[in-house]
């Protein structure tokens, strides 16, 4: 494998938005299991799991929806993952040739919502945890937290895929022993394992968010494998990030599900991961909390890079960015002042709350895979012009109105079947009794209306584009690089 060409400056990362040309890729594909597991086995994963508990299901029905919820969404987020290695780009920036130059900015804007949204809540949970086992104020920790993962994330991706490796082999460990202490020596109310107390309105509401988490993820994964060269295989690629993402989801959320049938209306993340810990053995819950921070600065890292380059993508659909380590250090540094403005002005009822927002998020991505998705298998075959997607007057256009309307439309075909808590429960999920199937509304109407509209696409002479653009492109990448 060719070894990176002078791709960095003081170790730092320097590439954000622009294409890795051929002899900077570099990393195993195996990397990846354990970087989307880590990223999924984080307490934050906890309160996904914690619906159908609430909601009145019982431990076995809960258990069963989180496991077909994860199975099923990580299966589109696995998709997006093999873009990377064949494109060489992030993956926000993929979102051009479906909703144009400018149209993409439509999704980018609900991206970056999410990446700062997650962090509010990634960062108080990791500044309460620490304030537990070592004291000190939640927002110092909240301050600390934020300042790690900044440095982190400047970096950049192979410190990232580096911690995410070795977190993982730690998390086995104390999380396995967490685990198995939790099944032993915890005592749940009568009824939870009864396969009779099925109710169909908890259990597709776990279903359902757990499907959105997951699928959620699908704005991520390509930044964390366009390093990794164009030969590696599509199926080898879906396989090492679905299992990792789909073993960390499923145990995180299953065990947020047990912690929540144990503690009963006492639940509260923090102080039932240290009692249920203590329930091990004595001191045993703060270490469980100790490690769990450091899961959450490796989430909040990647939520920080991610959100950088969604925000340079969005700043050069107004005018062209070249992409250099400052433009990175500023956007960076952007994204963690507005999460960290979030954490520290967060109250205890936004959090409480907090669960009803990230829903509203998720939705907003069902119909966002549902185009970029079938763009890439189905209309054009992973065939794109990379050079034209950086280009604003380009073979892609300003407006890609296939993919806005193909959006909107999946959008607002869901809206119906929306069931967000107390919020908004639209009139189809109020005749289902409650229950969300917006899911399987969206994904198919979105993608069905997106192929309908591109079938006048002329693909192989985008094809033929890409070709003769090739190594004008690896020529330009170079240029690229910071002196």
């Amino acid at each position: 494998m060719t070894a990176p060409s002078e791709p960095r400056v003081s170790g730092l990362e320097i590439r954000s938005i622009d294409y890795v040309p051929l002899d900077e890729r570099h990393g195993k594909l195996w990397h990846l299991g354990p970087l989307w597991f880590m990223s999924n086995a984080q307490i934050a994963t906890l309160a996904v799991g914690l619906i159908s508990i609430t909601e009145g299901g019982n431990l076995l029905w809960s258990l069963i929806a989180i496991v077909a919820g994860t199975l099923i969404g990580t299966f589109f987020m696995a998709f997006h993952s093999a873009q990377g290695p064949q494109l060489g780009l992030p993956q926000m920036i993929q979102s051009r040739p479906q909703f144009g130059y400018v149209g993409a900015l439509l999704v980018w804007l609900f991206a970056y919502v999410q990446y700062a949204g997650f962090n509010v809540f990634n960062t108080v949970l990791a500044g309460e945890a620490l304030h537990t086992t070592l004291h000190g104020s939640v927002k110092l920790w909240v301050v600390v937290v934020t300042a790690i993962a900044l440095v982190v994330a400047l970096v950049g991706y192979d410190i990232i895929h580096r911690a995410e490796r070795v977190l993982t082999y730690t998390f086995l460990v104390v999380f396995g022993i967490f685990t198995v202490g939790v099944l032993v020596n915890l005592h749940y109310p009568a009824g939870s394992f009864d396969l009779g107390g099925f109710k169909w309105t908890p259990f597709l509401a776990q279903f359902g968010v757990v499907a959105g988490y997951q699928i959620s993820w699908a704005i991520y994964v390509s930044d964390y494998s366009r390093y990794l060269p164009p030969y590696v295989t599509v199926r080898k690629t879906f396989y090492w990030t679905y299992f990792g993402s789909a073993l960390g989801g499923i145990w995180l959320m299953a065990l947020g599900t047990l912690l929540a049938a144990w503690a009963g209306e006492d639940f509260d993340t923090i102080r039932s991961i240290n009692a249920a810990g203590d329930e091990v053995f004595d001191g045993f819950g703060a270490v469980v909390l100790l490690f769990a921070a450091l899961g959450l600065v490796s989430v909040t890292a990647l939520n920080m890079y991610g959100g950088s380059l969604t925000l340079i993508s969005a700043i050069d659909s107004f005018k062209r960015v070249r992409p250099t380590l400052t433009v990175r250090l500023l956007t960076l540094g952007l994204t963690a002042a507005l999460s960290l403005v979030g954490a520290l002005a967060a109250t205890s009822n936004f959090l409480a709350n907090f669960n009803n927002f990230l829903l509203l998020v998720l939705y907003l991505f069902i119909p966002w895979t549902a185009v970029n998705l079938m763009d890439y298998y189905v209309v054009r075959r992973g065939h794109y012009a990379i050079a034209e997607i950086f280009n604003p007057h380009g073979i892609y256009g300003r407006w890609g109105w296939h993919g806005i309307i193909a959006y909107l439309v999946g959008f607002a075909v869901m809206i119906p079947f929306f069931s967000v808590g107390t919020l908004y429960v639209g009139p189809a999920a109020e005749a289902l009794g409650g229950a969300d199937i917006s899911l399987f509304i969206g994904l198919p109407v979105s993608a069905l209306l997106y192929w309908l509209l591109t079938r006048s696409i002329d693909v192989d002479a985008e094809e033929r584009l890409a070709r003769a653009e090739a190594e004008e492109l690896e020529q330009a990448a170079h240029e690229h690089r910071e002196p």
